[in-house]
């Protein structure tokens, strides 16, 4: 039996429902949660100090900035080096994870 679900003024029906269906638990709290996207806020604080402050300066169309951030986002799912993962950038720690749990014989996510 499905635990009854809480929407916050973000969070999509459908997309909560989905999670429930497969049994996951969402990481957004309770609807008036000061935590909600506190994840999400960090990541957007790492992106403006490092990109948005640093380059500012250098740019004269809105296209710099666009693609300045989609290099950032690049690096930051796929290179940069995670602490919390040993070290080893999401790629690479999502590979490993693949690669034990599914066995190499079968393709990894893409």
């Amino acid at each position: 039996m499905r635990a009854p679900v809480e929407y916050g003024e973000y969070t999509s029906l459908a997309f909560t429902e989905a999670l429930a269906d497969a049994g996951i638990t969402g990481s957004i709290g309770s609807v008036g949660d000061a935590l909600d996207n506190a994840l999400m806020e960090s990541t957007v604080g790492l992106y403006k100090t490092e990109v948005i402050d640093h380059e500012r300066p250098s740019w004269s169309s809105w296209r710099q900035v666009e693609a300045a951030a989609a290099e950032w986002v690049y690096w930051y799912n796929n290179q940069r080096l995670h602490s919390s993962i040993g070290d080893l950038p999401p790629e690479e720690f999502e590979q490993i994870y693949y690669d034990r749990t599914r066995g190499l014989s079968e393709p990894a996510a893409a």
